[in-house]
């Protein structure tokens, strides 16, 4: 079955995406001439975008719940190694694949954190559908953008999104894409869930 979700505002974007994803399907956007947002599970627009990518039934079986995830501990490990923030490496693979190790992108990017072929190579990742590999890879690009830009969070997912050049092309800045800055929009929010999620159970938390 085909659905689509169409927002003629901005400001009901990150709405519009949490209730389509409630769907349980891949959620694709695109963007018309008249800048009116277009959600829909069955891509049609050649510009058309992957928001995020469904689980299969027997991850979303497994699924303790919303915000804890089979890669908990997991990401744990790997954020520690490379001393980055939890909360904001689960916001970043919860953007990129919805935490599915087998998510590919219309552009190539694999695995849990999207990795492009070229990021894979220069982090030593072999089998970027290997959730310990991509991860691996994904938090240690993390930390070097983060490192790169001094710790400036919106500026290290605005290269991890669009890539170094735009953000250096832009002056620093974030780059005048809709995608970029609404893919930093998107993590920030989750990554703030995440915290309030830690610290409410400071239990579960490693962190």
């Amino acid at each position: 079955m085909r659905w689509e979700f169409v927002v003629g505002g901005s400001l009901l974007l990150l709405f519009a995406v949490d209730s389509v994803t409630k769907a349980r399907a891949d959620v694709w956007l695109s963007r018309d001439g008249s800048g009116t947002l277009r959600f829909t599970n069955v891509p049609t627009a050649a510009n058309t975008m992957l928001l995020f990518r469904d689980l299969p039934p027997a991850h979303r079986q497994r699924q303790p719940g919303a915000r804890s995830t089979l890669y908990d501990s997991l990401i744990e490990t790997v954020a520690a190694r490379h001393d980055v923030e939890v909360a904001l490496v689960k916001a970043v693979v919860k953007a990129e694949s919805g935490f599915n190790p087998r998510a590919v992108s219309p552009k190539g990017a694999r695995g849990l954190m999207q990795l492009m072929p070229g990021t894979a190579v220069r982090h030593g990742v072999r089998n970027v559908f290997s959730a310990s590999e991509n991860l691996e890879g994904g938090v240690e690009h993390l930390r070097m953008l983060l490192d790169y830009y001094s710790g400036n969070q919106r500026l290290a997912l605005a290269a991890y999104n669009a890539g170094t050049g735009a953000v250096e092309a832009a002056g620093r800045q974030v780059p005048p894409y809709a995608e970029t800055r609404e893919y930093i929009r998107r993590v920030l929010w989750y990554r703030a869930a995440y915290l309030r999620d830690a610290a409410a159970h400071p239990v579960l938390s490693r962190r």
